[in-house]
């Protein structure tokens, strides 16, 4: 039997998604170059790169990190295979499975949950990461046959100060980022493909995410976090086609051993617990400088308005105006080599905490072409300088290779399964 789409939505393309229904977001500043943002119901699972990393970012995430359960090469591939279609076919606004969550056997299972039916696609997007201890175990021990292509800036983040990581929400085997502007069509992502890898993997551990604090196009407004500041301001926008090239993708030659990564990223993943009650002691003007923005408009201390750059030199009464160890200064690509991240972080609240605040924060992921020299340098100044540290701690952390694109007829990854 034939799949029967769950949502009435036709086409895999963002042509086709704003063929289907799109809806216009945002809100343009003086310094942003549009006015509105339009963004697509639907976005093509295969192609050069991966969605869900310059895709305009959606509202709403579920990321999961999975532990391979299985000693079997051929049942990993398999499952690469299966998750693969079953992305291909939920991106599109289908079942997750060929016959559906109503149409087959009554002494069957369903191939997919059906809680997303009725649903539009939601501007789904899913996408697939590789962590270190999918290469080699704890022992070092070539897991798969693949510890010969592990990339040399593939291995568990060092401990920052500030870390207070659980095990138990960090690392993974895999992991898979499904991000949407309906919540409930991520989770239907997730819990399918789940439900797919039953008995080859298992969830190892889940974040819920919502209201993105970073801007990934030109045409989307500057979003807020939970301490009340814009976030995201300076972050890699998809139409710096430059600097998405050299700060995003992993170029041909860059590891000679991990060719198969070339046109791919790396996944950079923590969890930052915010004091939030503590911060909301702090007097308005304590807060904006420890990040070095206004809290009204985003502007720099040193003037302007959100997109000016920050004048790190101009006096204050009391040495720079924006101060050294302010957020914006320490973060910033003049004092980090020029490098720069594309953030799609997500603000999160999972109840309380046993001693009553509130258990909330950022979910921060970034993608960067190579972690080295991307990614911690700045966590190491940030984590050792930046005032805002006393007011996080981070309870989360993993990193993963993030294949490239996948073309028609093939799953994800499957150049670092073949010769």
């Amino acid at each position: 039997m034939t799949g029967v789409s769950r949502r009435g939505v036709v086409g895999g393309g963002i042509a086709a998604g704003l063929a289907a229904g799109a809806f216009v977001a945002g809100r343009a500043t003086a310094d942003e170059p549009a006015t509105a943002a339009v963004e697509a119901d639907t976005y093509a699972f295969r192609g050069e790169h991966q969605a869900g990393i310059v895709t305009p970012a959606q509202d709403r995430l579920h990321f999961a990190a999975f532990d391979v359960t299985t000693a079997s090469r051929a049942q990993l591939i398999a499952l690469l295979k299966a998750w693969t279609e079953a992305a291909d076919r939920m991106t599109r606004g289908l079942p997750a499975g060929e016959i559906g969550p109503t149409e087959g056997s009554v002494n069957l299972p369903p191939d997919d949950t059906g809680e997303a039916i009725g649903l539009t696609a939601g501007g789904l997007t899913i996408t697939f990461g590789f962590g270190p201890s999918l290469f080699r175990d704890a022992d070092g021990k070539d897991r798969f046959g693949i510890a010969d292509r592990q990339p040399k800036a593939l291995r568990t983040l060092p401990h920052f100060p500030g870390d207070v990581l659980d095990p138990e929400k960090s690392y993974g085997d895999l992991c898979v980022q499904a991000c949407a502007d309906d919540p409930q069509v991520a989770v239907h992502a997730i819990r399918n493909l789940a439900r797919i890898g039953f008995g080859t993997v298992a969830v190892r551990w889940s974040q819920l995410g919502f209201g993105r604090t970073s801007t990934t196009s030109t045409q989307q407004s500057t979003p807020r976090n939970l301490f009340g500041f814009k976030d995201g301001t300076a972050n890699i926008k998809s139409q710096e086609t430059a600097d998405v090239e050299k700060h995003v993708w992993v170029a041909p030659g860059a590891d000679a051993g991990a060719e198969w990564l070339a046109g791919g990223s790396y996944l950079v993943a923590r969890r930052f617990n915010m004091n939030i009650e503590i911060w909301d002691r702090q007097t308005l003007g304590d807060q904006e400088d420890f990040v070095g923005r206004t809290k009204d408009t985003g502007a720099p201390l040193s003037g302007g308005t959100e997109f000016t750059e920050p004048d790190f030199s101009m006096p204050g009464s009391n040495g720079p105006v924006i101060a050294k160890d302010a957020h914006v200064r320490l973060v910033h690509p003049d004092f980090n080599n020029g490098v720069r991240m594309l953030r799609r972080g997500y603000n999160f609240v999972d109840g309380s905490n046993p001693i009553g605040g509130l258990d909330a924060g950022l979910f921060f992921i970034a993608y960067v072409t190579d972690p080295d020299t991307h990614f911690i340098p700045v966590q190491n100044a940030m984590a050792k300088s930046d005032a805002m540290m006393e007011y996080l701690k981070v309870t989360g952390s993993a990193l993963f290779a993030v294949p490239p694109g996948v073309a028609a007829g093939e799953y994800v990854g499957q150049s670092l399964f073949t010769s």
